[in-house]
């Protein structure tokens, strides 16, 4: 038997790129799609709490999967607990839009849902494409038109090694981002700082009251060895992930002051 995946996203169950990622999947595994019935981008890992999540079975491009009504940390719960898929691994993406740095890992709804599954003690892996067009972040996922070709072969690759093998010791996740023309290999990578140099945007409405909009230019690169300059370079930057937030550097010094 196939080994079985849970493929899930941000960009909402339509978006040509988990398409795209079912297709570079189902060749080599049992693939069930538990994603977002809507757009859930920058959402990161928030969790729906306050109001109940429904999930539809539904047909698409010939497929059986289930469209939920919430967030993709959500969508991987149902699929795991509520659904009892119970797979050898969740895969998140393919992401329109990469997701480098400390400051997208932590907004990023595809990387929320592969945090999630290996919270809940499955493996995940997160897959995001570059564009080279920022707005269309934005646009309809359903009809992106940059080709994938490239990614696929890049999701089965690194899929196939770790449904035969588990995870290298400390990393949680791994995020994988592919550039939109890959000019080399694969590149481990650690995380840069930042991925874009925000701003705010003032605006006034129709009746003279202000409002905002977040905004500001990505950064052109970044340093070696970071998955920013890796995608710079035009390299697949896999970058493992850990959960444990602790800054364990600081520790000794914290003790210093509170625990003299």
């Amino acid at each position: 038997m196939k080994p079985r995946i849970l493929l899930t996203n941000d960009d909402g169950i339509n978006s040509a790129g988990l398409w795209a990622a079912y297709d570079a999947l189902s060749g080599i595994a049992e693939v069930i799609v538990v994603a977002p019935a809507t757009q859930q981008s920058a959402v990161g890992r928030s969790i729906s709490i306050f109001e109940p999540i429904r999930a539809t079975e539904v047909e698409m491009n010939g497929v059986r999967a289930y469209a939920v009504g919430g967030k993709p940390t959500d969508s991987v719960i149902i699929g795991l607990y509520a659904l009892r898929l119970e797979p050898a691994l969740v895969v998140s993406g393919i992401n329109i839009g990469e997701n480098l740095s400390f400051e997208s890992i932590m907004t990023s709804g595809t990387v929320g849902a592969a945090l999630e599954a290996s919270n809940q003690g499955t493996p995940a892996i997160a897959f995001s494409l570059q564009v080279e067009d920022q707005g269309d972040k934005f646009d309809d996922p359903k009809y992106y038109a940059q080709s994938f070709e490239d990614a696929k072969s890049v999701v089965r690759e690194v899929c196939s090694h770790f449904l035969e093998r588990k995870f290298p010791p400390g990393a949680d996740v791994i995020n994988v981002n592919i550039p939109s023309v890959m000019k080399g290999g694969f590149e481990i990578t650690r995380l840069a700082h930042k991925l874009f140099l925000t701003g705010v945007e003032k605006r006034l409405d129709p009746r003279g009251r202000p409002y905002f909009w977040i905004n500001g230019p990505l950064i052109e690169d970044a340093e070696e060895g970071t998955d920013v300059h890796a995608i710079r370079k035009g390299n697949v930057s896999i970058t493992p992930i850990t959960l444990d937030c602790t800054a364990g550097s600081a520790s000794r010094e914290l003790k210093d002051i509170f625990c003299p």
